[in-house]
């Protein structure tokens, strides 16, 4: 069988590669043979990539998933069950296919020596790097189990995040889909019928109801070309968010909504703020936990000023320096973390400053639907007044001079 193995030279060089052995054993004897330190060596892995990355795809690891893999496996060392054991009780109830793959390939990894955070990083889509620094810190301060439990409760605060957006958005995007299909249905099937029997009358017809007229025979004739532009449009966008131009320019407008960009805001500051502080209180030096906060916050804009701020401690300053002169960033953040840095707490205020744009965030969430719906009831009057005064009201004006 084959075995991954990195190794140290005579000189300190990192090795890395693949060696063929009988056993672990007999591989780490043909490293040593070579005059080569062994640091790990692990066997190769059995699951094709393939199918590996196809079970990704279709099935994944849920935020859910994960908050509950590191909530048990922080319980287990609690309880002084030692790191493989765990992971291979965990596997075998793990309700994800995938998952279970991982933790197995995880608990192999680390029975052949890798250290857990090494492992991990082994797996960039299922594990953010934000995780794998926690779990290092952990191992090397010799507090594993309390840095995954920072991680289990980090990871639930943003599912819980995740979850109030999607909750909030959730209906008027389902009003917007609903009135969207309905009034294509009505434009191509309906209309055109109502119209037909304003023309066999041949009278005069104000503009309007001849603008509807046009608009339905068009659709009638033209809906597939209708409908193609449309499903095209929607694709650009899709894939024009999907570049790095595009999602940097998503980013922007995402913060300019109306209604919703208060939100976007919050959620991005609360994202910071407790990523930050649980980064800080795991031990990770400051320059550090900003550059991982900033590859997990999920903005760009915000990543600028993170990394902006990340150069400015670099060269002595302070993150408040930065931060109080950036538009996105509230006033009031910039000071408390100035307040923090002054009196070395900034882990604790930033977990404060978390837990306030947290609350203010559910509490947007939770009125978000209210504020939106006047909203869309105005739009779908506009729709259902131009229908009655184009159509309807003709038809009645010239029923009654019959």
């Amino acid at each position: 069988m084959k075995f991954v193995f990195k190794a140290k030279d005579q000189e300190g060089a990192i090795k890395e590669g693949k060696i063929e052995a009988g056993n672990r054993d007999k591989a780490v004897q043909l490293l040593q043979k070579e005059n080569l330190i062994p640091m790990f060596v692990v066997r190769e892995k059995g699951t094709s990539e393939i199918i590996k990355e196809i079970q990704r795809v279709w099935e994944g690891a849920t935020q859910k998933e994960l908050m509950v893999f590191f909530r048990e496996l922080a319980t287990l060392i609690g309880a002084k069950v030692p790191v493989v054991p765990s992971l291979r009780a965990i596997q075998e109830q793990a309700g994800s296919k995938y998952l279970k793959i991982v933790i197995k390939e995880i608990a192999d990894d680390v029975e052949d020596g890798m250290p857990l955070s090494e492992s991990m990083a082994r797996y960039p889509n299922t594990f953010n790097h934000l995780v794998i620094s926690m779990i290092k810190a952990g191992e090397v301060s010799g507090n594993l189990q309390r840095s995954i439990l920072f991680v289990a409760d980090n990871i639930g605060k943003n599912y819980r995040l995740a979850s109030k957006v999607r909750s909030a958005l959730f209906y008027p995007a389902f009003v917007i889909i609903i009135s969207v299909i309905i009034g294509f249905v009505a434009a191509t099937i309906i209309l055109p019928k109502l119209t037909v029997m304003i023309e066999e009358l041949e009278v005069a017809m104000p503009w309007y109801t001849q603008v509807i007229i046009f608009f339905s025979k068009f659709m009638e004739n033209y809906w597939w070309a209708v409908l193609i532009v449309l499903l095209g449009a929607i694709g650009g966008f899709i894939y024009y968010i999907k570049t790095e131009a595009g999602r940097r320019e998503w980013d922007k407008v995402q913060l300019n909504i109306p209604v919703v960009g208060k939100l976007f805001r919050y959620i991005y500051i609360t994202r910071f703020a407790s990523n930050f502080s649980v980064l800080l209180a795991g031990g990770i030096p400051i320059v550090r936990a900003l550059t991982v906060v900033s590859e997990v916050v999920g903005n760009s804009v915000y990543q600028s000023v993170i990394l902006r701020s990340a150069d400015e401690v670099k060269t002595g300053g302070n993150i408040s320096t930065v931060f109080s002169r950036s538009s996105v960033i509230p006033p009031i953040v910039s000071r408390i973390i100035k307040i923090g840095e002054e009196t070395g707490k900034t882990s604790e205020v930033t977990k404060n400053i978390a837990d306030f744009y947290e609350e203010e965030a559910d509490v947007i969430a939770r009125n978000l639907s209210a504020a939106i719906e006047p909203i869309l009831i105005i739009f779908l009057g506009m729709g259902v007044a131009i229908l009655v005064f184009a159509i309807l009201l003709p038809i009645y004006d010239i029923a009654g001079k019959l």
